[in-house]
Order: structure tokens, then sequence, then C-alpha cells
């Protein structure tokens, strides 16, 4: 993957921005270690951070084309997954190309059929193509949002870059944090918006849709959305489909110039990636598959079964490097190094995350890049087959806001008197709300497939997408690409329409999924039951993280304190997490990360000099 950035300004001279954007992709050179490159005209400035995956040689970006006396410039960052497809139909058209890479068929294919070029081409992706004869940036990303792009808008100018850290290098975008940043932090976090860049002056294009900017007026499009449809497959036909649409979505993202892995739990998503791969790799004779597995030093002396995680996985994991013949690593974490790296964390993320959970995978994929440089991870088949508590607890279905953050009345006992006044209750309700309203609904459907119609929405909109902005934050830092097979749209929007029945078969998380997938993995992985990405039970790490708070309550400095109730925060620190009761966020933000989270928000508040507008 890469990392992009630019700008566009209708009355400064930009053949001279080389210094600015040259600061601005410096803070992506961790997207792309390999190259790096600068387009400068008048109007636009575009820069580009490459790390190399197919084509060396023919990739290079920024990319330029004539095409009938019009330039075209393109950075991107993502990878096709039909290239050759697309290719095949320009060819068709009189297209020739200099090379094999997916970069220039992108462009190619924006050349010939303009914003309708999102109809072709299926991948994970965010780029911007400046088109020099007429003036006009066209920014787009993909439809599950993948990969990330960040923009400011500016009187007369637009600013642009995969990441937080690139736009807050230029000098007109202030880390200025108002009611509303605070709101996504206190009231959402670590989830967001959707288009909402926390800073005031920063914007996320949202997951499937494009902007267009020219002379100085932006327009945001939505050009792929879930639709309800009626079903008609049998449960039969159904599972065949399932399982023909992921094979086909798992093959195509094993293409790649370098070494590919996967990641393994020994869980369903992951054992039946890593079985395909071997598979296609023995058939291809590319060699061993390489796969990796994280867990904590000593977690399993810790470790006590519950409702969210009911098993361990080291025996699962063992059994499917076994049946696979898979090179197989097993990382350990260190849990004083899990607590440090909540730094690295947040700096990779730009924004306070998912704790140790964003620091677990931090350090889990620094290890991963020693050895290899593309891997495959089963994320987002939990949202569209069914797979969280959330979906088959009946408190939880009836739910009426998000269900993964029943923590609303503890978070707001942890706002300080400064904050008091913010709305916290009526801000998240209507996020939730405005979402709900924009489920798309199926005529004469009852009462109870609509209702969880709207969760599996929820779950595709929001909480997938937490955990996709996590896999590629903590990924990409570490200068490793991770492709996501359950997140290929034409899978997410044939699930989205599958009944309930098929989708919870035999009255299982993922039933349909499971018997879908029978005879890739063994039946003691299809029957599993689902535990989801492990966390450390250490007392070390809890200790760990209690000192950490413990500091940062002490010292006046700590700009956290100007937000916080301190007596509530630091019965929270005493207790090791223990007072505030109900999970932060989802499955995995309980006690000690609750303590983690706020350490990574004074983390980022002094690391961005973030200056809070009231």
């Amino acid at each position: 993957m890469c990392g992009i950035a630019g700008f566009i300004d209708q009355n400064l001279d930009l053949t001279k921005a080389h210094p600015i954007l040259g600061a601005m992709i410096d803070t992506l050179s961790k997207r792309g270690p390999d190259a790096s490159g600068i387009k400068l005209y008048k109007n636009a400035a575009l820069g580009h951070r490459r790390l190399i995956v197919v084509d060396p040689e023919g990739g290079a970006q920024p990319m330029t084309r004539v095409h009938k006396g019009k330039e075209y410039t393109i950075v991107y960052n993502g990878e096709l997954y039909n290239t050759e497809d697309v290719r095949k139909l320009l060819l068709e058209k009189g297209y020739t190309f200099k090379a094999y890479s997916d970069t220039e068929v992108l462009l190619t294919a924006f050349i010939e059929w303009g914003y309708e070029c999102v109809k072709y081409i299926n991948g994970i992706y965010a780029f911007g193509i400046w088109n020099e004869y007429s003036k006009e940036l066209f920014l787009c990303r993909d439809p599950l949002g993948v990969k990330p792009l960040f923009y400011s808008l500016q009187p007369d100018s637009i600013i642009f870059a995969s990441e937080i850290k690139a736009l807050l290098k230029h000098p007109k975008i202030k880390p200025v944090v108002d009611e509303t940043g605070l709101l996504e932090i206190f009231g959402l976090g670590p989830a967001r918006t959707l288009g909402n860049g926390v800073f005031k002056y920063i914007k996320e294009v949202p997951p499937a849709h494009y902007l267009y900017y020219k002379n100085g007026d932006a327009a945001l499009t939505e050009y792929w959305k879930l639709k309800a449809k009626e079903h008609k497959e049998s449960f039969e036909e159904t599972a065949a489909h399932t399982k023909s649409l992921l094979l086909d979505a798992i093959e195509r993202q094993l293409v790649s110039d370098v070494p590919v892995f996967t990641f393994l739990s020994g869980g369903l998503d992951s054992s039946v990636i890593s079985a395909i791969a071997a598979a296609v790799f023995k058939k291809q004779g590319r060699g061993q598959l390489n796969t990796f597995s994280i867990d904590y030093v000593d977690n399993n002396k810790y470790f006590k079964p519950n409702e969210y995680q009911p098993n361990s996985d080291s025996y699962y994991i063992s059994k499917m490097v076994k049946f696979i013949g898979s090179n197989h690593h097993n990382v350990y974490l260190d849990n004083n190094k899990l607590a440090q790296a909540l730094y690295e964390a947040v700096k990779a993320n730009d924004l306070p995350g998912m704790a140790d959970i964003d620091s677990s995978l931090y350090l889990f994929c620094r290890e991963v890049r020693k050895h290899s440089t593309v891997g495959l991870s089963g994320e987002c088949a939990d949202e569209i087959f069914g797979g969280y508590p959330w979906f088959t607890r009946k408190e939880d279905i009836n739910f009426s806001s998000f269900p993964w953050a029943k923590s609303l009345s503890t978070r707001k006992d942890i706002i300080g008197q400064n904050l008091s006044k913010l709305p916290i209750e009526d801000y998240v309700q209507s996020r939730y709300e405005e979402t709900i309203k924009a489920v798309p609904k199926l005529y004469g459907e009852d009462k109870a497939e609509e209702r969880m119609r709207e969760l599996f929405y929820l779950n595709v909109k929001w909480f997938m997408i937490t955990l996709l902005n996590r896999k590629d934050r903590m990924s990409m830092s570490n200068s490793l690409e991770v492709r996501v097979p359950f997140a290929d749209y034409r899978l997410v929007e044939y699930a989205f329409n599958i009944p309930n029945a098929y989708k919870f078969y035999m009255g299982r998380e993922k039933g349909l999924l499971r018997e879908a997938l029978k005879g890739i993995v063994p039946d003691e992985i299809i029957f599993r039951k689902k535990s989801p990405y492990p966390k450390t039970h250490n007392p070390i790490y809890t200790k760990a993280v209690q000192k950490m708070m413990t500091s940062i309550l002490n010292d006046k400095s700590s700009p956290i304190l100007d937000l916080i109730n301190f007596d509530t925060v630091k019965e929270i620190v005493e207790t090791g997490g223990n007072s505030f009761k109900k999970p932060w966020y989802g499955q995995l933000m309980t006690g000690p990360q609750v303590i983690a989270y706020l350490i990574q928000i004074n983390i980022w508040l002094k690391e961005y000099n973030v200056q809070i507008e009231l």
C-alpha cells in the first residue's frame, strides 16, 4: 500500500510548494518506505509514498498520462483485485499500457469513464486524480472504507491526505478540536461518525463516496450503497453462492510480487482464508504459506473463559497449522511493552483508539513485517454474517442505540465540570437515529427481519469501519499491507439480503457461513464457538496502565485533567477498571482497556498540541 497527499489552490503558484508537500508526505513514510514522488502544477501539488507490492518499475507515482491532449495525474493508495478484467475492457477500446501495474489501469479507467470508473473496479483504494485541462480534482474511497482519505476545505483550496498527521503539516490547518470533536471522543470513541475527522477543520471522504473539486466548490457523491432486495435462493444455493464469492475474493487478493502471509487465530474466518491461500500456493508452486498468530506472555496462566472469550486459540491454531502445512510463527507480546506501545498506537491512528487492542496489533504487525509485506486477515465476517453477541441476545437486538456501546451513562461520569454541558446522550442518539433512517427497507418485511436488517447495517457502517481503521493504521505504520477478503463489496451486498433464518442456521452465530465452508477446514474449526481477537489477561498489564495513568493524574500539566472528573477517573485507576462496569466499546474494551483509552486521550492531546475550542 501507499500514502498520498496533495492540495489544490486557485490563488497560489504551487510550482514552488515542494517544501510543504514534502513535509506532508514525509509523515507517510511508513505507509510507503520504498519510494516517493512529487508532481507540481501551477494550481495543484500531488505527493506519494510507495510500498512496492506489484510492478516495481512500472507503478511509480505520481503517474501522469496524456490522452487527446489532456493531462491527468494520479496518486493512489490501494489494490485493484480485478485489474486484468478492467485492462481487457480498456484494451478493447484501443488503449495501450506501458507496464502491468493497477495504478495505470485505474488512471486509464478514469480517463475513459470519468467518475463512472467506480462501476468497473473492485478493490480497496483511496486516490486522487488531477485533470490539468479542466482544473478538476477527483477524490475517491473504496465501498467499505478499507483505505483512508482525509481532506480539509479552505477558502479557494482543498488539502487531502491518507492520514490526519499529513494534513496537520500544512500551514493552513491547525489542531483545533471543538465541541463536536469532544463528543466524538467521549461519546462515540473509538468509533467516529462517517466523514468526521474529529479535528475541527478536517473531514474524511466517507466509504463509497467520491468528491469532485473545482474552482473552490466541492461536491460529495455516494456511488455505492446497500440495497434491500428479495432473496430468492434456497438455503443450499445461498451457501454455495456465499462460498463462491468468498473463494473468489480470497484468490483475487493473493496476487502480489512480494511474499504473502495470513493471520491465523484458529477461528473460522482466518482459518478458511489460510486454508484457501495454502491450497492456491500449492497449486501455483509458490512454496509454503507463512501464517502468524498473536498471544501474550503467560496469558495461559490467567485466561478465564467468559461469554465474550469462551476459549483460547492455541489448540485450534495448532490444528490448523498441521492441517494446511503452513510455516507458522507465534508472536508473544510482553505486557509492559504492550502498555508502552499505547503511544505508538496513537501516533499511528492520529486519534485515541482501541487502547491495547490497537497497541497489541501494532506490535504484532511490527514483528510480522520482519518476515513479509502483504497479508490477508479475517475482519468483517462477523459484521456481515452475524458473529457478535448483539445479533443473538434479545436485550441487544432491541436496544435503542448502538449495542456495542452501552456505557454512555458511565462515560458521562468521566467528563469533568468544564465539559458538563456536553450533550453526549443527545449526540450519540442522533447519530444512531440518522443511521437507522438510512437503512434500506424491503416492503412487507416483518418487524423482526427488519430490525435485524438495521443491526447489520449499523455494524457495516459503524463497528466494521472502526476495525478496518484500526487494521489499516496499525499495519501501515509498520509498512505492512493487510487485505480483507470479507470486505469485498460483492460479498457484503449479497449477505445483506440473506434471510436471518439462513444466517443463523441451526441457531448458531454465522450458521450459514459455517455450513458454506464445510470441508475447507476441519469440523472442529467449523463448529468452534466464536472467540474474538485475543487480549491480555495478565495482571502485569493492568499494573502498568494503572501506574501510567496515576502519573498522568499526578502531573498538573497533563492536558486531560481539564476534561475529566478527577475523582471518578482516580477510582477507575485504583480499582484496575473494575468500577467501570460496562465495556467502553465492543467486547474487549473493559477494565484496564478503559484506563488505557484515557491514557491515549492524554497522549493525543499532548503530542498533537490539541487546542480545545468551546
